[in-house]
């Protein structure tokens, strides 16, 4: 069945006269090779009497001059131990469990550490440890080697000793205590019942302090709400595993939407089991990872989601809010209204619009349903920010009553919307301190600039959830003069100890039944989980209040954070700067996206252009109040709610960045009263912005049944030929399958080991934690947007993002039937893949498939790539001479020829280029020289590693100890890897199942990397 459906990867894959992007399709290199500087140009080799002979002997030059640039290895220095450390054996990795809690991401987390250096991210996945590492936890580590970050504490601008910072401090609340002043400490939500301990012990020792909570995104409309009902600022936490039935309204619940960490227990009921899988309807603006996963989506404005809301909310509780709801919308929401209601306790509805109405009516309908998957005992605490008491700070601020402010975690200056405003605020402010990890925007404005450890060089505690406690614990020493503001808290309060002491002492009272070095090792404990009780609410008045409100005049923009980014923090992270966005493809940038009508509305477009780069227009957003967001790039993005755009935060940061990361447009400056939704014009501006856009590059050349999937109708009733059919060929002019049509005889592969990876399309998110967990345990190197435009990308692993129409496929195939003649078939294809329709979202990774049969090994001429018996396709570096044979004849483009040398080379002004930055380098992998050819190894490091293990301690490898960094890193459980050989494995099972196909089968590579249909609960 899926054969017959059409993919498209791009919306200018679709122009039926685009020859530019169909002679890309059919060139290897999308720049031609410069042999002219060796060989001259074309009229001179015509002209010239250069000989066969002579021209070998250039051929062979230039292939002498790539083997020695190959065999060019950086030079690395060690030095020995003269007493060596008894916990610290060289070459063997020690891992240390710890927590970590941002202001805006967390996990549960084991920090690998090589000769006292951490190295690599891994989850803990000890019972307890829930929340496991998203892209950017992943990254963080090379956040630890930034070498922009602040290393001495300054006063006015000017380095000087930590004494004098705790003098200023003290003398300063000191100051303000005698005038009258207020002394305001404003953080991040914490999360650390410790560190809120010290500030409540600090406002009771300073009676004009108080404390105030600042999220940079914020979630206080779903605060206030959970507030009124329930008691406590705190957030639900939701299970998703225990739907049967999810209606999102505008909540990108595998995203960022509170705090994320939802997408494990979303996967774990969407992989059908026994004929059963969750069923997902998503209303929302923007393309999101949430809309893309989902069985029924519907593209609608904020203004319409807050009338499908409340047309929701009438159905489940038998209220009759009047309501207006455009009936393009009216029968699919109806329907999804009806089906939430007959789910009951297997239904579950959330909702991401800023609107405290809005979120008391989740809470209803959730009441209603007795939903499994809402539960008020253990709470979220990981948002806890008040837009009220942030907003009354400023005014504050402004009146000249706020003597003394200290901040930490936080970087108003950037993410504030108004921050001329709020600089003008702060200069009211006789003493300003800013801990911080950078010299941020407000560092650069403060009176202090106090220098904070990273995460990994710090002790604190974490509570991301009621009755759940974690330890964060240092893992190396603190590379700079830094130190924790609750160590400063500490010695304001007049309290002797270290903040370690503090937490320690704490812990006894929360950790019951347990111990301090129990807690510690594993990383996480559990005690009782209280529930909250809700109070009795009119939810009605909130209905009415909701169905009243206004809709936007003009466009509707809507604000988001991207996957990669985030709220920004780590913008001077390349891996997450060259991190390509899961839906757009786009890295090093952000932009506008809007619908194909709005494009042709306001004459917008994007284009591949001859280098295989894309290239857009500019446009100027204005708001309401005249605030104008000038040449913001735009991406025609399909599925783009019309009469909305969508534009992300977290770009356009300027202070303590490296000039190459100084990227995109702030966002934040149209974050207008902490709400996500602006109404704003648009219109186009002048010039021609480029792209670094991976999604037209390295395609499977058009090739069908690459992405195989079924509806859960068509699974249950169907046999596993119909909707998972076997390639078939031609052999002796008969059709056989193709997978029994061999070219070489195969090795017998059953004694010892063999690794297959599968790969779940139903349980791929897109979410890219295992492109950068595979960036730090391969030490992949970052190229930058220039060279990602010309398709020189190193990334080893991709997640290519693949549209389809929305039609069933028995509407797609009777469609295509019923075509009569040439004209019918181009109107009636270009009807059906209509690139500004809300279509289907399929995610698939695609790494090296160490085929059995490979094409690239047959085709070295110096034997560098080569199969081994553990089914592993090997690359010999030391002997590639950089021919790309083996990239030309791989059928899956998942080879990448390292062009240039990106270490120790001030043309790639990266992590590898600064001596702190390389500190990150897994010591397991070498560092590849230009010239030659790199790609998945699947991770042999890592399995080798496990083999001897397992052999020094005179066992066998158990199921489940065998990862890659890939599998490794996926908490959702789609990609699964293992020992076929060993018949009772996981993966072995999951190699017959009746869903498994490999990746162009009936090229017949037979490839050790499985994938599995994906069914859709349509």
């Amino acid at each position: 069945m899926s054969s017959n459906k059409k993919y498209w990867k791009s919306v200018e894959e679709l122009d039926q006269n685009s020859s530019v992007v169909e002679a890309l399709k059919n060139n290897e290199f999308v720049e031609e090779i410069p042999t002219d500087e060796f060989l001259g140009n074309n009229d001179t080799l015509s002209s010239s009497p250069t000989s066969r002979r002579d021209f070998l002997k250039y051929v062979g030059f230039s292939t002498a001059a790539a083997t020695l640039a190959a065999c060019e290895g950086p030079v690395n220095k060690s030095i020995p131990y003269v007493l060596q450390p008894e916990q610290i054996i060289p070459g063997v990795a020690d891992y240390y469990a710890t927590s970590v809690f941002d202001g805006f991401d967390f996990a549960n987390l084991l920090i690998k550490t090589r000769e006292g250096r951490p190295i690599k991210i891994d989850n803990n996945k000890i019972e307890g440890a829930r929340f496991s590492a998203n892209a950017r936890i992943h990254a963080s580590i090379l956040s630890l080697y930034d070498s922009m970050r602040l290393k001495e504490p300054k006063i006015g601008g000017k380095n000087v000793a930590w004494s004098e910072v705790d003098s200023k401090i003290k003398d300063s609340i000191a100051d303000a205590s005698t005038k009258g002043g207020q002394v305001v400490l404003l953080t991040n939500t914490l999360a650390s019942p410790s560190t809120e301990k010290l500030i409540a012990e600090f406002i009771a020792k300073n009676a004009n302090a108080k404390h105030v909570v600042y999220d940079a995104v914020s979630s206080s409309e779903a605060l206030d709400a959970f507030e009124s009902v329930y008691g406590e600022r705190a957030l639900v936490d939701y299970d998703f595993s225990k739907a049967g039935l999810i209606v999102s309204i505008g909540a990108d619940f595998l995203g960022d939407w509170q705090g994320g960490g939802y997408d494990s227990s979303y996967t774990q009921s969407r992989v059908p089991k026994a004929g059963k899988m969750s069923r997902h309807f998503q209303l929302e603006a923007n393309m999101t990872l949430s809309g893309a996963a989902a069985d029924k989506r519907l593209a609608m404005s904020t203004a319409d989601q807050k009338m499908a809301l409340v047309h929701i909310y009438n159905i489940v509780t038998g209220s009759s809010v009047p309501v207006t709801l455009d009936n393009k919308f009216k029968i699919e929401v109806t329907k999804a209204a009806q089906q939430l209601k007959a789910a009951g306790s297997k239904g579950v509805l959330v909702t991401g619009i800023q609107d405290k109405n809005a979120q008391l009516l989740v809470l209803a309908v959730n009441q209603v349903l007795t939903s499994d998957a809402f539960s008020t005992s253990g709470v979220r605490q990981i948002r806890k920010g008040s837009n009220e008491r942030v907003a009354q700070l400023i005014n504050d601020m402004k009146a000249g009553s706020v003597h003394t402010l200290i901040m930490s975690g936080v970087n108003p200056v950037y993410t504030i919307a108004d921050s001329t405003s709020f600089v003008e605020a702060l200069k009211k402010v006789k003493t300003s301190v800013s801990f911080t990890l950078k010299e941020d925007e407000t560092a650069l404005v403060s009176t202090v600039a106090a220098p904070v450890p990273h995460y990994l060089e710090s002790w604190n505690d974490v509570s991301f959830t009621k009755g759940s406690y974690g330890i964060t614990q240092p893992t190396i020493r603190p590379l700079f003069n830094t130190k924790q503001f609750q160590d400063v808290l500490l010695s304001l309060n007049g309290t002797s100890g270290t903040f370690y002491d503090y937490i320690k002492s704490n812990a006894s009272a929360i950790v019951l039944g347990s111990t301090w070095n129990k807690v510690l090792h594993d990383g996480v404990y559990i005690g009782a989980v209280p529930t909250a009780s809700a109070i009795s609410v009119d939810y009605d008045v909130a209905a009415n209040a909701l169905a009243k409100s206004k809709g936007n005049q003009g466009l509707e923009l809507v604000l988001y954070t991207k996957t990669g980014l985030g709220d920004g923090q780590q913008a001077n992270n390349p891996w997450l700067q060259e991190f390509p966005d899961p839906i757009t493809r786009v890295s090093w940038d952000n932009y506008l996206t809007v619908s194909n009508a709005d494009a042709k509305k306001y004459e917008l477009s994007n284009e591949i252009v001859a280098n295989g780069g894309l290239n857009g227009s500019y446009a100027t957003i204005t708001t309401a109040d005249g605030q104008k967001l000038e040449n913001v790039p735009v991406i025609v993005q399909p599925g783009q709610a019309v009469g909305t755009i969508g534009l992300a935060l977290g770009y356009g940061r300027k202070a303590a960045l490296k000039e190459e990361m100084i990227v995109g447009v702030n966002a934040y400056s149209l974050y207008k009263n902490f709400n996500n939704v602006q109404s704003v014009t648009l219109a186009k501006a002048g010039g021609e912005h480029e792209f670094a856009c991976v999604q037209g590059q390295k395609t499977l050349m058009g090739r069908g049944d690459i992405i195989k999937e079924t509806t859960l109708e068509i699974f249950n009733t169907k046999d596993a030929e119909i909707w998972n059919p076997k390639p078939m060929v031609s052999l002796d002019h008969k059709e056989v399958e193709g997978t029994t049509v061999d070219l070489w005889t195969s090795f017998d592969r059953s004694v010892g080991h063999h690794f297959n990876l599968s790969i779940d399309l139903n349980a791929c998110t897109g979410c890219g934690a295992c492109v950068i967990a595979c960036h730090a345990e391969n030490n992949v190197p970052v190229v930058g947007k220039s060279e990602v435009r010309r398709s020189r990308d190193m990334h080893w692993l991709r997640i290519d993002r693949y549209y389809s129409s929305e039609s069933t496929f028995e509407g797609d195939n009777e469609r295509k039937d019923n075509i009569a003649g040439l004209a019918s078939s181009l109107s009636t294809f270009n009807e059906m893949e209509k690139a500004g329709d809300n279509p289907q979202v399929s995610f698939q990774p695609v790494m090296c498939q160490h085929c059995n049969h490979a094409p690239c090994e047959t085709v070295c001429p110096v034997a560098a790539t080569s199969h081994s018996r553990q089914g592993q396709n090997h690359m010999a570096y030391n002997r590639c001479v950089g021919t790309r044979y083996c990239a030309n004849n791989c059928p899956y483009k998942v080879r990448r020829f390292n062009w240039f040398l990106y270490n120790k080379n001030s043309e790639f002004d990266y992590h590898m280029n600064d001596d702190l930055g390389r500190m990150v380098l897994n010591p397991d992998v070498n560092v590849r020289s230009r010239g030659v050819m790199e790609k998945c190894s699947m991770c042999i490091q890592m399995t080798q590693a496990t083999i001897l293990k397992a052999k020094n301690e005179g066992r066998v490898v158990a199921d489940g100890e065998f990862q890659t960094a890939c599998s490794n890193a996926c908490s959702n459980g789609a990609m699964k890897f293992g020992d076929i050989n060993d018949k009772t494995a996981e993966v072995a099972s999951l190699v017959a199942d009746e869903r498994m196909y490999h990746l162009l089968e009936h090229v017949g590579t037979k490839p050790n990397v499985i994938y599995h249909v994906k069914v859709r609960n349509t």
